[in-house]
């Protein structure tokens, strides 16, 4: 979003496109509903005949850390019977039901909880965190420990899906209603070159967007700065897609997803 939100190309992109912050899930439901006409929403949410703008992509083709499960079973991940699965994120619940189901070997109970570490290891085994929630766990993990005694085990989700397919670990891209492009003046190739050269800004702006956001959530100048560079995959390569593709299709066959989509580009 950097040149969306900065000078010099924050005035020109505002006479293309009417800014509205929200999750990612209501970006998608808006989508469905003809209230937007792009989005960035969860790989999960995806759904004919929507278009994807190419070539921009949340990913990472490793450890995430922002994507993370958090689990309190004695016996780690053979003794989880129950995971409270943090309600941000329909695609991150997805892939913890993927691994569980396929590589894990497990069939857990999925509750969904609001992202809160303490009250979901109440009523559950296992806790899904995403987002902010999960980089804070993280940052206090040590302290942790030292209040409770507790040693809990932390399983970066990204990781674990790179271990186990050696794919990449896809978490959301820019889709677009086709009819929303054809019916205004832009063209595809124009709203395209927009959000990659915004994408482009953006990872070269990394030291400025820690510093702008570092005083907003309690992590780190530094720990946000490394997030951003080297935790976060910003291309949609055929890597991605590989990993898309046995995303949708693993995620039909353990009956997380309806169907597994074709992807269709802008």
């Amino acid at each position: 979003m950097w040149n969306f939100e900065h000078e010099p190309e924050r005035s020109r992109l505002a006479v293309r496109y009417a800014i509205e912050p929200d999750t990612p899930a209501e970006c998608a439901a808006k989508l469905a509903s003809g209230r937007a006409d792009i989005g960035l929403i969860p790989v999960a949410a995806y759904a004919s005949p929507l278009a994807v703008i190419p070539g921009i992509t949340i990913a990472s083709r490793d450890r995430v850390r922002s994507i993370i499960l958090v689990v309190r079973a004695p016996d780690g991940i053979a003794g989880v019977r129950r995971v409270a699965l943090d309600t941000a994120s329909r695609t991150s619940a997805t892939y913890t039901r993927i691994l569980f189901s396929r590589f894990w070997k497990t069939q857990p109970e999925f509750l969904p909880h609001v992202p809160d570490l303490e009250a979901m290891l109440r009523v559950a085994d296992a806790a899904l965190l995403i987002g902010d929630p999960a980089l804070l766990a993280l940052e206090d993990r040590e302290a942790r420990e030292r209040r409770t005694g507790e040693r809990l085990l932390y399983l970066d989700l990204a990781h674990e899906w790179h271990t186990f397919t050696g794919t990449v670990w896809v978490s959301a891209f820019w889709a677009v209603r086709p009819e929303a492009v054809s019916a205004s003046w832009l063209t595809p190739a124009q709203v395209t070159e927009d959000f990659q050269r915004s994408r482009d800004a953006g990872m070269a702006h990394v030291d400025d967007l820690a510093a702008e956001w570092a005083p907003q959530i309690a992590v780190s100048r530094a720990t946000i700065r490394t997030y951003l560079s080297k935790n976060i995959w910003y291309i949609l390569d055929d890597a991605c897609l590989a990993g898309l593709d046995l995303f949708y299709r693993y995620g039909v066959e353990c009956g997380a997803l309806r169907q597994a989509p074709s992807l269709r580009f802008l």
